[in-house]
């Protein structure tokens, strides 16, 4: 981390002097991870029209944390990493043999998720007060370690998407077609599905269970909405995350408030502005 704290002294900023405030130096470096992979990732969500998926995995998520909490695990975010794996597997693997839609199964999913994770976090009373946190999040208290790991899928997620795309693409717009043409749709929709449970679950004690669905889908939405092709779709959803992203920590960091709900409410403005560019064009 040496080289990113020397990098971040340049900015024109107090709390990017040598030695001081790491933890917003740190906090910058996760922006700058997760921000791509909620771009990248939200072009595939709102291309599937699987927006409440990523809600339902964050539902996962709790649930897997309260499951690490109650068997004492000293890290419950890889319990619910496990989970949230297990919950996307499950998830894929109704919706292929069920006659209900994709939004039904998703309700099903995500209602008896985040009732679970209610139930297992008030077992013999206990208190739910401990997770509130998982609800606003907390980018300050971001770990280097998770860092990397993040960093670590983002690259996976860049590999994928570079080996991949015409397929993931295919199977999203038209699964027929694409069994026909000999391309496993099942397994790319998996592997797509386990990109986001990692990333939402991963992501979840930062930016927090209420809006972490939001920035799966409002990146990918606002893009769509000014894109004449589908290198601009990427480019756009990708730069606005990061952009927003950005200036969501800054606007934290300076004015206090949450800073999952202020990238929100960045990418809200975005996509209310590609709105209006739209309707002009």
């Amino acid at each position: 981390m040496t080289w990113w704290y020397s990098l971040v002294s340049l900015l024109p900023f107090e709390w990017a002097a040598p030695d001081t405030m790491l933890f917003m130096k740190n906090a910058l470096l996760a922006v700058l991870v997760i921000s791509p992979l909620f771009g990248i990732l939200s072009t595939m969500v709102v291309h599937s029209r699987m927006s409440f998926f990523s809600d339902a995995l964050g539902h996962s998520a709790f649930t897997g944390m309260a499951i690490g909490a109650i068997c004492g695990f000293q890290e419950p975010t890889w319990a619910a990493v496990i989970f949230a794996i297990l919950f996307a597997l499950l998830f894929n693997v109704v919706r292929r043999r069920s006659a209900l839609g994709s939004d039904t199964v998703i309700g099903v999913f995500s209602s008896t998720a985040v009732a679970l994770g209610i139930f297992l976090s008030t077992l013999n009373g206990r208190s739910f007060t401990k997770f509130n946190n998982l609800l606003i999040g907390d980018i300050l208290s971001v770990e280097p370690g998770k860092i990397g790991v993040l960093a670590l899928i983002l690259a996976l997620v860049i590999a994928l998407w570079v080996l991949s795309f015409n397929q993931l693409m295919l199977s999203a717009v038209h699964p027929a077609l694409a069994d026909s043409r000999g391309i496993r749709v099942f397994w790319q929709e998996t592997v797509f599905s386990i990109a986001i449970a990692v990333v939402v679950t991963l992501s979840m004690t930062w930016v927090g269970l209420l809006v972490i669905n939001s920035l799966l889908v409002l990146p990918g939405a606002a893009a769509r909405n000014i894109a004449r092709n589908m290198w601009q779709y990427h480019l756009l959803s990708f730069l606005g995350a990061v952009c927003a992203g950005v200036a969501g920590l800054l606007t934290s960091y300076y004015m206090g408030p949450s800073a999952g709900a202020s990238i929100t409410l960045y990418l809200a403005a975005w996509f209310l502005v590609t709105f209006l560019l739209r309707k002009k064009n």
